[in-house]
C-alpha cells in the first residue's frame, strides 16, 4: 500500500498523539504548531518526521491535516498564512478541528477554486481516544475523497463514519456535543437534587445506571471524573461550550427551533466564561454546585 506524505498542523493534546499514530504507521510527516518548540519536540520523538519551516514546506504533501481550535484559525493558517497557496493542485485538505459547518462549506469552495479538495473530519473520543487510537471520525465530503483519505484516518481512529456532504462532519460533531453537554447538565442537576434530599451521589448514580436515566455521562463520567474529584477527562469545558454554541448558531442559520439547546448553551457559556481556560468539562459537577441548591448555583 502506498503511504501518503502527510502534513499535520496542530500538535496539541489531541493532535500530537494523532500525528504520532501516523508516524508509527509509516507515513512521511511534515508537522507544524504555533507554540514554540512543540513541532521540534515531536520530531525528536519521531525522527522520520520533519518540522515545517514555512508554508512552502507543505508543497510536497498529498494530504494536509489540520487539528486547530476553530474555523478562524483554520482559515488563518490556510489562507492568510499561505499554506493553501503552497499546496499542489490535487492535494487533499482534511479539517479535523471542531469548526463551524457553514464556514467549512465556504472554505471548501474557495479551496476548490485553487484545485484543492477538502473533507471535514472532526473526532469524538477525547485525549484518551486519541492516545489509544479509539477515536470516531465523522466525515463530511466527497465519497471519492473519503476513499483516498481512509487509510490515513484509520491510522488515527477506530471508527470512520461518513455523514454527508462537506460540512456534515462538523455539524454532526457539534450536535453530538450538544447532546453530551445537555446530558451532563441534567445529570449534575439530578445528582445535586438527590444529595439535597439525602441520597448520596454514588447511590443516585447507581440508580441512573440501573434505570432509564442511564447515559454516557452516568456510566463513564460521574464516578470516574466527577464524584472522584479527578476532573481529568482531557476535554476542556470551554471547548464543550464552543461546540454547543456552534450547534445553536447552526439552528439559527437554518431557522430551526432550539429551545432546550439555547438553555444548555447559556448555562455552559456562563460557566465557561468564569472558569480558567484549562478547566475540564467534567468539572461542571463542582461548578454547578454539587450539594447546594440550584438557585444558589445559578446565581453564583
Amino acid at each position: 500500500m502506498r503511504l501518503d506524505h502527510v502534513g499535520f498542523i496542530g500538535l496539541g493534546n489531541m493532535g500530537a498523539p494523532m500525528a504520532a499514530h501516523l508516524a508509527d504507521a509509516g507515513h512521511r510527516l511534515t508537522v507544524a504548531d504555533a507554540a514554540p518548540g512543540v513541532a521540534a519536540a515531536f520530531v525528536t520523538e519521531h525522527p522520520a518526521a520533519a518540522v515545517a519551516k514555512g508554508p512552502e514546506s507543505f508543497a510536497a504533501v498529498q494530504i494536509l491535516i489540520l487539528m486547530l481550535p476553530n474555523s478562524a484559525v483554520v482559515e488563518e493558517v490556510l489562507e492568510r498564512d499561505g499554506v493553501a497557496d503552497a499546496l499542489r493542485p490535487g492535494s487533499l485538505v482534511i479539517d479535523m478541528s471542531s469548526s463551524e459547518p457553514l464556514r467549512t462549506r465556504a472554505l471548501a469552495a474557495r479551496l476548490a477554486a485553487k484545485g484543492l479538495s477538502m473533507l471535514d473530519a472532526p473526532v469524538s473520543g477525547g485525549v484518551r481516544g486519541a492516545k489509544a487510537r479509539t477515536l470516531s471520525v465523522l466525515v463530511g465530503g466527497s465519497p471519492h475523497e473519503l476513499v483516498r483519505a481512509t487509510p490515513v484516518l484509520q491510522a488515527m481512529a477506530r471508527t470512520v463514519i461518513p455523514v454527508g456532504d462537506i460540512g456534515s462532519g462538523h455539524t454532526a460533531k457539534a450536535l453530538n456535543n450538544l447532546v453530551s453537554a445537555a446530558t451532563i447538565s441534567i445529570t449534575v442537576e439530578a445528582l445535586a437534587l438527590a444529595e439535597s434530599f439525602g441520597i448520596s451521589p454514588e447511590t443516585m448514580t447507581h440508580v441512573l445506571n440501573s434505570s432509564s436515566g442511564r447515559s454516557n455521562t452516568s456510566e463513564n463520567k460521574v464516578s470516574q471524573f466527577m464524584t472522584s474529584g479527578s476532573f481529568d477527562s482531557g476535554f476542556s469545558l470551554r471547548l464543550m461550550s464552543k461546540d454547543v454554541d456552534i450547534a445553536v448558531a447552526l439552528a439559527r442559520a437554518l431557522s430551526r427551533p432550539a429551545e432546550i439547546a439555547d438553555g444548555v448553551a447559556r448555562q455552559w457559556r456562563r460557566i465557561a466564561g468564569a472558569a480558567p481556560a484549562q478547566t475540564d468539562h467534567t468539572e461542571m459537577y463542582a461548578l454547578l454546585g454539587a450539594g447546594t441548591s440550584m438557585s444558589e448555583a445559578e446565581s453564583a
